[in-house]
């Protein structure tokens, strides 16, 4: 199974490709979507879909994890953040890959075992996880690539059923 984890975002779209084959999981690659500064946000949307579409045509993924909003204090940036989210689910679901939606304790219970772990925690988890010389860079492809693990660790478990 190829899984697209992607973390949402409109300045900066993080995403993370991995096949999965029971316990084993491989990255095929990962990175981000970057949007520039200054461009009207419909053309920030544009762009996104646009590059989305692309990697979706490249790997053929069967299924895309994407991590649910979670807003900290700035209701600005989670309104421009939910609108990118809206455009990376409505594109996948144009392209026919199933999605699956998972919070952040999710992720950090499906990759270090504790809903409550630190960011260092789940990126050092990740990293042993896949047998990687160092943590993905920038830090949203890595957040994508975890996010990507959480479905391939929790595929056969109850949390699979989250969001289809």
């Amino acid at each position: 199974m190829i899984i697209l984890g992607v973390d949402p975002g409109f300045a900066i779209v993080g995403f993370g490709l991995l096949e999965s084959n029971a316990t084993k999981y491989r990255l095929l690659t990962c990175g981000a979507i970057t949007t520039p500064a200054g461009v009207r946000l419909s053309a920030r949307l544009l762009q996104i879909a646009g590059d989305l579409e692309q990697l979706i045509h490249q790997f053929k993924p069967d299924v895309m994890a994407i991590e649910e909003l979670f807003f900290n204090n700035n209701v600005t940036t989670g309104i421009g953040v939910a609108q990118a989210r809206g455009v990376i689910l409505m594109t996948a679901e144009k392209m026919g890959v199933p999605i699956c939606e998972y919070n952040p304790s999710q992720v950090k219970q499906a990759v270090v075992g504790y809903g409550k772990a630190q960011k260092k925690q789940v990126m050092d988890m990740t990293r042993r996880l896949l047998n990687l010389t160092a943590v993905p860079k920038p830090d949203d492809a890595a957040d994508a690539v975890a996010i990507a693990l959480c479905h391939a660790r929790s595929a056969s478990s109850l949390l699979s059923n989250v969001a289809r």
